[in-house]
């Protein structure tokens, strides 16, 4: 066996060089004892380089002696079945290829039965197409034999398939690794040299981890290329362009916490003096949310009359509650600008921060634009009523999810209780849509301090324009 002639030539090695060494000295020690002391020197350097070059011939014959030896018992006959085995594990990255090898090497090099199984999910994972590996009487030995928790490493099984320490009585063997338990079924298993079989586990358990780590990676990309499609198909719902709107000029501005948010807005003209103007937010995060925006945005859109917004605030209550998801839910503001009787329809779904800047002789005021209607699609609504405001040229109309005013400072206080926010959208009230959003934007960033956002900030600004 490989183990005891590598064990047998180290041996005879290590004594060849002490000969050789007690060779030296006692060559050596007569010259140094007839040389002057100031002579010394010369003889006992040359005495040491010359036995270090043997020592260095010595290992690198060593060294192939040793590498014959390990192809001829670990490379050729038998073993060499399994040293191929190992070989091709070392390229395996998923459990297909692994499955390939198996069949290439195991079986049809070495007429081996072999039966994968996964003990935790009690599932067959591979079993060659013979007698042995299919047999259910078989199967429930093993199940017997070998329970979920069976250690790690490597096992002979004999006739019956139950343990046994001889490998002379051997008829196959076990790898077990994290609960992956591969059966080897061989009648010449006495035959492989034992040292292969930690080398065989090792490679097991090694093919295992990188499996693992490359399906993970596969199964992170294949979720973020999903995320990204949800991703790039909610923004879609969104305008990406304002309309040209007479006696109006709108901006908007969208940055979701994570890839998908809750977060929507749309802007549709109605006729040449009527626009709908919506903002809302979903409750929760992620996918869902992400679900139901979309389908608020679709029921928005699909809508004949426009105009009628109670009938849309049904539309989009039962477009929810159709979803069943149970806990999800909309907050949401829509109006309608008509620009020739100057005024704002609205409906105010339980957002907190949609409000009217007007300009008046002791400068800019707000006028809040309050809740009307409860939430949408998780309790019953009632009767939904539509409030109207009275719209003044130069009237900043701004609507804005709760990312924007609930932005905390390290006191935790959060910004749209402060009076920098109100005289910050006043002082802004005088600029363009795109000039207000900025000028907010900044006040955001600059009063969160520099840290990561909590939520995600929206906002749709319109102005009456003369």
């Amino acid at each position: 066996m490989y183990k005891t002639k590598k064990r047998a030539v180290m041996i005879f090695t290590g004594a060849l060089l002490l000969f050789i060494l007690g060779f030296i000295v006692a060559v050596v020690a007569p010259v140094l004892n007839t040389v002057r002391s100031y002579a010394v020197f010369f003889p006992f350097v040359t005495a040491a380089i010359v036995f270090c070059m043997i020592c260095s011939v010595t290992a690198g014959s060593r060294d192939s002696v040793l590498e014959v030896i390990q192809h001829k018992d670990l490379f050729t006959r038998e073993t060499g079945i399994l040293s191929e085995f190992i070989e091709k594990i070392r390229f395996c990255y998923s459990l297909d290829d692994f499955y390939e090898v198996i069949s290439s090497v195991l079986e049809m090099k070495g007429d081996c039965s072999v039966l994968l199984i996964d003990k935790e999910k009690n599932y067959v994972l591979y079993n060659s197409p013979d007698r042995l590996s299919c047999s259910q009487s078989v199967m429930d030995k093993l199940e017997l034999n070998y329970h979920e928790d069976w250690a790690e490493g490597y096992f002979f099984m004999g006739e019956e398939f139950g343990i046994v320490t001889n490998q002379n009585q051997a008829r196959g063997f076990i790898l077990s690794k994290a609960k992956k338990h591969l059966y080897v079924f061989c009648r010449y298993t006495r035959l492989f040299d034992s040292e292969i079989y930690q080398q065989l586990f090792d490679e097991f358990a090694r093919f295992q981890k990188r499996a693992l780590t490359i399906s993970s990676l596969a199964e992170i990309a294949s979720l973020s290329r999903e995320w990204k499609q949800l991703a790039d198909t909610q923004q879609s719902f969104l305008p990406l362009n304002m309309p040209k709107i007479d006696k109006l000029s709108i901006a908007a501005y969208y940055r979701p916490l994570v890839n998908v948010s809750g977060d929507y807005y749309s802007v549709l003209p109605i006729t040449p003096s009527k626009t709908l103007l919506m903002l809302g937010d979903v409750s929760g995060k992620g996918l869902a949310a992400g679900l139901v925006m979309g389908l608020v945005m679709n029921t928005v859109k699909i809508l004949g009359d426009k105009e009628n917004l109670p009938a849309m605030i049904r539309a989009v209550d039962k477009a929810i509650k159709g979803m069943k998801l149970q806990d999800k839910y909309t907050v949401l503001f829509i109006g309608i600008v008509d620009t020739e009787k100057m005024t704002i329809r609205y409906v105010n779904a339980s957002m907190s921060d949609p409000l009217i800047i007007t300009n008046s002789p002791s400068g800019y005021r707000i006028k809040p634009l309050t809740s009307n209607c409860s939430l949408v699609g998780i309790i019953d609504i009632d009767e939904v009523d539509v409030a109207e405001q009275r719209l003044f040229r130069d009237d900043v109309i701004l609507m804005a999810s709760d990312g924007v005013s609930e932005v905390m400072n390290e006191d935790g206080v959060e910004l749209g209780d402060t009076e920098l926010y109100e005289k910050t959208i006043k002082k802004s009230a005088a600029k363009s849509p795109k000039e207000f959003i900025d000028d907010v934007v900044n006040l955001i960033m600059d009063y969160n301090g520099g840290k990561k956002l909590r939520d995600d900030v929206t906002m749709l600004v319109a102005k009456v324009g003369r």
